[in-house]
């Protein structure tokens, strides 16, 4: 079974729910794998606290040119629809940073110029926690702006495991289309705020058009907040818990603690929440 955690802004509390959730369930005798898939500010490690056992290095194609082969016809350069390639005179220019790796320049050389070669964009890092919770997070290169291939990656490392929880990073671009297109259920972490709404609105419209299940968590209520309850019934998106706004929670989470073992009165909650959805996705089934 595969949770995916996600939210539209970030610092909903997307990572505290699928942390403590993990916890949680670990402690109910699941095996559970805690992938974390947010690779451009992971921060599930801050919690977990996990060993780490191995990272893999994540590579991605990159051209390598042979201009003594190079007859300069530019088709190279014509076809790449992302415009990486820039012919200066007799000199080939390669703008790294706009390469998709789609290999099309390597296909389409008659002359055998242009070659395989890879450059690292990330890491992937594996490893347990003390309460034997199977670690996988995404980490992408500082300066890269690809996280497609190091989602990818960390995915693919993430087959093990009763329950897999998936921290998927905030927004609703390809990024976080990658990470929950697969998953069984997308549990959607908001705040009761316009901006939490607004963001809100466009995962759910999201997730409705691939017919994805999913399930709403209200964090941070303090107070009633009108629009985003009116736009629930409206929608008819199922709740499937709400948290207050405590600064005890926010006490804990600064110092890197585990909510639910510092204040195991919010276990409950969290019982209900799994509760609910797990009810959802075999009703689905």
């Amino acid at each position: 079974m595969k949770i995916a955690f996600a939210s539209g802004k970030g610092g909903t509390g997307k990572t505290t729910f699928a942390v403590n959730m993990a916890y949680l369930l670990s402690l109910s005798g699941y095996r559970v794998k805690f992938v974390d898939l947010d690779v451009e500010e992971p921060d599930g490690h801050l919690f977990l606290n996990p060993q780490i056992e191995s990272v893999v290095p994540v590579k991605v194609f990159i051209p390598l040119f042979e201009m003594e082969k190079c007859t300069f016809c530019k088709k190279c350069v014509q076809t790449c629809a992302f415009h990486a390639l820039f012919m200066l005179g007799k000199e080939m220019l390669f703008f790294q940073e706009l390469c998709h790796s789609c290999k099309l320049c390597l296909r389409i050389c008659e002359k055998g110029a242009v070659k395989e070669g890879e450059r690292e964009v990330g890491v992937v890092r594996i490893g347990k926690t003390d309460s034997s919770i199977i670690f996988v997070e995404g980490r992408l290169k500082v300066g890269e702006a690809r996280p497609m291939p190091v989602i990818d990656a960390a995915k693919s490392h993430s087959g093990d495991g009763d329950i897999q929880i998936i921290d998927a990073p905030p927004g609703t671009s390809c990024p976080f289309v990658r990470s929950v297109y697969d998953s069984d259920f997308v549990v959607l972490v908001t705040e009761p705020t316009p901006f939490g709404l607004h963001d809100l609105e466009k995962c759910v419209y999201f997730l409705k058009s691939i017919k994805k299940p999913f399930g709403l968590v209200v964090n941070k209520e303090k107070g009633e907040f009108p629009r985003l309850e009116e736009y629930v019934l409206q929608n008819e998106i199922p709740v499937l818990g709400r948290m207050p706004e405590d600064l005890r929670i926010a006490k804990v989470l600064s110092e890197g603690k585990i909510l639910l073992r510092e204040l195991p009165e919010y276990r409950a909650r969290f019982e209900e929440i799994f509760k609910r959805l797990k009810r959802m996705i075999h009703g689905r089934n």
